[in-house]
């Protein structure tokens, strides 16, 4: 009798030794380049349809920017974004800008700053039809019932749509920001801190409103983030990121149950504590490392209180360990792998 396997269900988007550097110029009249930035530098990571991945770190850690170069926001300095778009894997970084307008539909962004990401002359309708008019998916009475749905589906009454955002809360400008990335019935969403700008009580609602249009209509987050608490609440898995580059990525579980990596674990003792008596625990110190001049070997070293002489002097690599997450840290006892995370 013959026993047929499960097949492996294929990424929505892997994503693999990408980078993002930007020139640095001399001043004065004849501007030469004296060095770069490299504001995402050999990031790899596989994301499956359905699944929620965080992308923590401090600021300047490079988050935003990773996020971007998926999306083709900005163009990417080396590296591969392979979409799987309906069946057809599409590297993201080689095709030309009009083949990329027809998958804009397939992939979109939900910016941090609910007020400044909406055209203040613009009225909620016209922001929300705005991507259905340029992309000519809807017209007419189409449009208006798409509009008047999506609407309703993220909590804004459709009477409402001949206002304009000033008229609405942060948490309203942010629904409106979020049915214009839906109104096209995307796959792949990235959401840029897409809570950070919110009151604590808005930022619940906005997240259960996430996590409820995921079910509901299948999609795949990238969520940025810097607190952990919602991270945590969110995600299925989590990459943490220090000076441009991925140094753990693992299950939401094991990240925060068992972190392994140092700047982890430091990140972790920050979060502060509901009980007004535990005193912080704080283990982190020092100023996050400038991605245009890093320290020759690990970019944590400088603030790491395990370092020894090889941190120093060699860049670690993303390595496999034993329970299935990677880390990039020289004191761990791991699996080198070229196998992609994900």
């Amino acid at each position: 009798m013959n026993i047929k396997q499960k097949d492996t269900p294929t990424p929505l988007l892997q994503v693999r030794g990408l980078c993002k550097y930007f020139p640095v110029y001399s001043k004065g009249f004849l501007r030469k380049q004296i060095g770069v930035v490299k504001a995402s530098d050999n990031i790899n990571f596989n994301l499956m349809p359905g699944e929620t991945l965080g992308l923590v770190g401090e600021s300047g850690s490079g988050k935003t920017t990773t996020g971007r170069s998926i999306l083709r926001a900005i163009k990417p300095s080396a590296g591969e974004v392979i979409l799987n778009y309906k069946n057809n894997p599409i590297d993201l970084t080689k095709i030309h800008h009009k083949d990329l307008k027809k998958l804009r539909p397939y992939m979109q962004m939900i910016f941090q700053d609910p007020f400044s990401s909406l055209n203040p002359r613009m009225t909620v309708r016209d922001i929300v039809a705005e991507p259905l008019i340029i992309h000519k998916m809807a017209k007419g009475s189409e449009l208006e019932d798409r509009v008047s749905r999506m609407m309703k589906k993220v909590g804004l009454k459709p009477e409402h749509r001949t206002r304009y955002p000033h008229a609405f809360s942060g948490g309203q400008r942010q629904r409106i920001g979020i049915a214009r990335a839906l109104i096209m019935n995307p796959a792949l969403i990235v959401c840029d801190e897409a809570v950070s700008a919110l009151d604590v009580s808005v930022q619940a609602q906005v997240i259960n409103l996430l996590q409820d249009l995921q079910q509901e209509l299948g999609l795949t987050y990238i969520f940025i983030a810097h607190d952990l608490s919602v991270v945590k609440h969110i995600c299925d898995r989590v990459a943490v990121m220090y000076a441009g580059k991925i140094i753990e990525i693992a299950s939401t579980n094991d990240i925060f149950d068992n972190p392994m990596h140092p700047y982890t674990k430091a990140l972790l003792s920050a979060v502060p504590s509901p009980d007004p008596d535990q005193p912080m625990n704080m283990s982190l110190s020092g100023e996050v490392a400038d991605p245009g001049n890093l320290p020759p070997g690990c970019a944590f070293a400088p603030r790491c209180e395990l370092r020894s002489d090889e941190c120093e002097q060699r860049i670690p690599d993303l390595e496999q360990k034993p329970n299935g997450r990677y880390v990039a840290c020289h004191r761990g006892t791991g699996l080198r792998d070229s196998v992609i995370p994900g």
